[in-house]
């Protein structure tokens, strides 16, 4: 199918399974030249034209849907076949259109008063002679976009002509979906359309469109040239020890401006080489020149389609400019042996050791696996996953992002004091803790935390500032990791300059009350909940973590805070970074090596060991079930489903029952495509650095959604979208400013708490964006809603 055989997913980024390539506004129109019933009528106002994949080989459909409406319905397939064309009387926001050369496709530049208009028209089969639908395109729309619509229609066109994959048509066969011997496309109405009209140059030929990466048919020199962003210098290949890869391929580059993938060179050859001990070296070589080189990191973000035979992979200039390619390999046989070699180079790099003698076999899989495109099973709840997403998108579409002008008032005097305090200490927010029993978020700052409530119209409202934090003996400190704990009244805090201890700050006074001295000889580098909801009860213990022990914390012990017979020590170091718990309790432990460890209980044995795929582990959840793991890396997120689906322990977690040598679980790596990474950082010279990232939570409720942030990006991903196999199934939101800090208010998916250094927002989750060449460029300006601003004022010097 079309389909399979072209970059299109990687071009058009469409997240939904059928939609191929959209334009995203515009109007449609009946035109009737010769009938009495009037020469015009416009059926939409407001609309978005998609070209659809049928449930058939070569099959296509032209769809026109109204604005903001769902319920897109199939077209029947008894329909499909007994006409080249149908459209659907059951759905008035809808019209359907079978993609065949009858319909008679074709596009059109026109000017209309001082400026210019697309337009594109069809036949009409079901009316009198003459009469067409047209469809005119917005003029905000970006003359690629309607390149690419265009491109995608006649192929789409041919595929049905001639039954197969548009890749085998020839030039002078894709031209005979050009129609150019049809009459002119009438003006749809003597009335200018709505909105100015800025120039367009005229739609181009499907010739001059026959060099887009959509064909992976060779390209013409003069072809490449003309690609807008040029490939950068490439770099002296370092002599090489060992050859871990050699494979050819095709290679295509990713453009900034169109955000498409244009194919540089037909046929080179990649190669992963060892330069010296644990370094490794990725080389892209054609036939008349060499096109890149650069070190295998984790940076590089590696993304594997065996079923699209294709690698995705960010490159980096020595001046840290950043580059997304593709590859795209002749065979599975090919791209397995490629994925082998810079695996094992990444590993290696990693873990400073030989991937041969200290990974086994089933591990190997593991680690392979989890930088594949995969779909996940979740057999459990199909149907509530289907409500969900439909629920899901239902807001999205309905969603109008309204904005209050209005800001709290404040004493002027008093605000020019605060800000005097605030330039001489130079702090900037740098935590965030989100209550569940009561409807407050915490935002530390320095050696201050300020305080604020959530609002009924979801909202933060600022209440006030705890300032100067200090131990019971009085000296000041910030506070470098805070918890909620025993019903949001009480917060644990961590002085950096003192890791053998913790302290609990009295929230209803402001006032840290006690220090908890945990243990003489074993530091306390992480603390936890003793299970998933224990922020909302009376519970006292908690999880404690160092370098290479596990312990229970119980503030209610004499002397020593460490419960001694639930200490979990052991020998080698293996630096332990993060720790989640379920709501039974049980315990997911990670580490800066990579490696995950799941627990029932504390004082015995991990039940499961995750092998490392190399990368430290920064953050830590898990489902309230169970059933899902969550890490996070620098560059990537890893969830892994710790249900057992076969064997003896089937119907078992991971946390509960060992899983088989041979029956690792499944992971999913959810990275951003790296042609979205290549944008972030071409647009925000940033390197890319997730935040620890969670789920939504509350009791009884399912996961839905997953936050994190880099830079100044919020992301989500749809937990649905992921388990559905559905591509890029995340969206963004761009701030001014780097993002510190971010989780979801307690107990709904719907809203999210960021703070950036000097500001604190709750916005709607539905807020954020499909991450477009657009949505990543757009700078907002700082929010003034009232209640989800905190300016860099409000958390200093006020009273408790």
């Amino acid at each position: 199918m079309f389909a399979l055989k072209s970059l299109s997913k990687y071009l058009f980024g469409d997240t939904s399974k059928n939609n191929i390539v959209e334009l995203p506004q515009g109007q449609l129109f009946l035109v009737r030249p010769n009938s009495p019933k009037g020469f015009s009528e416009l059926i939409f106002i407001d609309a978005a034209a998609y070209i659809r994949r049928t449930g058939k080989d070569f099959q296509y459909q032209l769809v026109i849907q109204r604005a903001l409406q769902e319920g897109e319905t199939e077209l029947d397939e008894e329909n499909e076949e007994s006409s080249a064309v149908q459209v659907l009387g059951t759905d008035k926001d809808e019209r359907v259109f079978l993609l065949d050369e009858e319909i008679r496709l074709r596009f059109d530049t026109r000017t209309v008063g001082d400026g210019e208009e697309t337009v594109f028209a069809w036949k009409d089969l079901s009316g009198d002679p003459g009469d067409l639908y047209e469809f005119l395109i917005d003029s905000s729309t970006r003359e690629d976009t309607i390149s690419s619509f265009q491109l995608v229609a006649v192929q789409c066109q041919f595929e049905r002509k001639y039954r197969r994959s548009f890749e085998q048509a020839t030039d002078e066969q894709l031209q005979e979906f050009e129609f150019d011997d049809e009459p002119e496309i009438p003006q749809a109405s003597p009335l200018p359309s709505p909105g100015s009209r800025t120039p367009l140059s005229s739609v181009p030929s499907v010739t001059r469109l026959l060099p887009s990466s959509i064909s992976s048919r060779d390209m013409a020199p003069k072809a490449i040239e003309q690609t807008p962003t040029k490939a950068p210098a490439a770099r002296t290949v370092p002599a090489s020890r060992e050859i871990l890869a050699n494979k050819e391929a095709e290679l295509h580059l990713f453009d900034f401006n169109t955000g498409q993938f244009f194919k540089q060179d037909a046929l080179v050859r990649a190669t992963v080489i060892e330069t010296g001990d644990w370094d490794y070296w990725l080389q892209i070589t054609g036939t008349k020149r060499e096109w890149l080189g650069q070190n295998v990191v984790p940076d590089i973000n590696p993304v594997f389609n065996l079923e699209y035979l294709s690698f995705i992979f960010n490159h980096y200039t020595e001046d840290g400019s950043a580059y997304s390619w593709l590859l795209r390999f002749k065979d599975r046989e090919s791209i397995d042996d490629f994925q082998h070699g810079l695996m094992q180079a990444l590993w290696e790099h990693a873990n400073k050791t030989k991937w041969a003698k200290a990974v086994k076999d089933a591990d190997r899989d593991y680690v392979l696996d989890a930088f594949n495109d995969l779909v996940l099973e979740d057999t459990t709840r199909d149907d509530r996953r289907e409500a969900e997403a439909r629920e899901e998108d239902e807001e999205e579409d309905e969603f109008e992002d309204a904005v209050d002008d209005t800001r709290a008032d404040y004493d002027d005097d008093e605000d020019e004091d605060e800000e005097d305090e605030f330039e001489q200490t130079g702090d900037i927010n740098s935590q965030l803790a989100v209550g569940a029993k009561t409807d407050r978020s915490f935002v530390v700052r320095g050696n201050k935390i300020g305080v604020f409530t959530h609002t009924k119209d979801n909202q933060l409202k600022y209440s006030t500032t705890i300032n100067d934090v200090k131990t019971p003996k009085g000296k000041n400190f910030s506070p470098k990791k805070v918890m909620l704990h025993s019903e949001d009244r009480d917060m644990v805090l961590q002085n950096a300059n003192d890791p053998h201890s913790l302290f609990r700050m009295d929230l209803e006074y402001g006032k840290v009350v006690d220090e908890w001295k945990v243990d003489d000889n074993i530091a306390v580098n992480v603390f936890s909940p003793e299970n998933k909801f224990a922020q909302m009860t009376g519970e006292q213990t908690f999880l404690g973590l160092s370098n290479n022990a596990l312990f229970r914390i119980d503030p209610r012990l004499e002397g020593n805070k460490l419960v001694d017979s639930q200490l979990k020590q052991y020998v080698s170091k293996n630096d332990f970074s993060a720790a989640a718990t379920t709501e039974k309790g049980y315990i997911a432990v990670a580490s800066n090596k990579g490696d995950i460890r799941l627990f029932d209980r504390l004082g015995i044995q991990a039940k499961t060991a995750l092998p490392a795929l190399g990368d430290p582990i920064i953050g830590l959840d898990t489902s309230a079930d169970g059933r899902w793991v969550l890490a996070t890396t620098k560059t990537y997120l890893l969830l892994i489903d710790a249900l057992q689906k076969d064997g003896k322990n089937e119907g078992k977690l991971g946390f509960e029952k060992a899983f088989a040598k041979d029956s690792k679980p499944q992971p999913r790596r959810l990275a951003l495509t790296p042609s979205h990474v290549a944008q972030f950082q071409h647009e925000t010279k940033a390197a890319l650095s997730f935040t620890p990232a969670r789920f939504n939570t509350g009791e009884g409720q399912d996961e839905t959604t997953i936050i994190t942030a880099t830079g100044p990006f919020v992301v989500t991903w749809s937990l649905n979208k992921i388990l559905k196999g559905q591509k890029d199934p995340y969206k963004i939101k761009r701030y001014g400013d780097e993002i510190k800090a971010d989780n979801f208010r307690f107990g709904s998916d719907k809203n999210i708490v960021v703070a950036l250094p000097n500001e604190v927002n709750m916005v709607a989750r539905r807020a954020l964006q499909r991450p477009t060449r657009e949505s990543i460029m757009a700078t907002p300006q700082k929010s003034k809603g009232r209640g989800s601003y905190l300016s860099r004022n409000d958390v200093v010097n006020s009273p408790y």
